[in-house]
Parts: C-alpha cells; sequence; structure tokens
C-alpha cells in the first residue's frame, strides 16, 4: 500500500479507538464498516424523521380530541396538502395556525 494511500485511510480512520485508528488491517476494516453504517443511516434518518414528525402531529391533535389517522384522513378529503414536516413544524412554533387548519378540515 502506498504511502497517500495510507495516510488518508488513516484520516479517515483518526478518532476511532484502539488499533481501528492506526493499524492498516484494522484501520481498513473499520472505514469500510463506517462508510456501509453512513450509507444504510442516511435512508433510515429519512424513516426516523417522519416518524417524529407523526409523533408531534399526534400529540398536538389529540389534545383538540382527534386521532392522527382520523386527522390525516380529514386532510386527504378536504384535498389540503401540506406535508407532515411542516404540520409538525407548525405543531411545535405555530400552534395558532395548525388550529386554524384543524378548524377547517372539522367544518
Amino acid at each position: 500500500m502506498h504511502v497517500k494511500k495510507r495516510r488518508k485511510l488513516l484520516a479517515k480512520t483518526k478518532g476511532f479507538q484502539f488499533g481501528r485508528k492506526n493499524l492498516i488491517k484494522r484501520a481498513k476494516e473499520a472505514a469500510v464498516k463506517a462508510g456501509v453504517h453512513a450509507y444504510v443511516d442516511r435512508r433510515k434518518k429519512k424513516r426516523v424523521n417522519r416518524a417524529l414528525w407523526q409523533i408531534r402531529i399526534s400529540a398536538f391533535v389529540r389534545e383538540n380530541g382527534l386521532s392522527y389517522s382520523r386527522f390525516i384522513d380529514m386532510l386527504k378529503k378536504k384535498n389540503v396538502e401540506i406535508d407532515r414536516k411542516v404540520l409538525a413544524d407548525l405543531a411545535i412554533n405555530n400552534k395558532a395556525v395548525l388550529n386554524k387548519i384543524l378548524e377547517e378540515v372539522k367544518a
């Protein structure tokens, strides 16, 4: 393995524990595994965020006597096309606007 290649590999594994930061074979294994985790977790992040948005919307809607699924169903029937990310943000930062949406959908 060339010096440049080795240096680049060890730079990737800087901060890892034990031999994974300075032994070439262990560092190579660690770098590959880290890359796999990074790839998988970029996809997992989307799932986790959606679940978080659903929880936030559900908490707001339950305070107003509805379930999450009924609220989403009402939005679809009224053709209100606001995604969950925006709804979750409104539930935290701007409850007045979400209350108006809720009243509109209930009517």
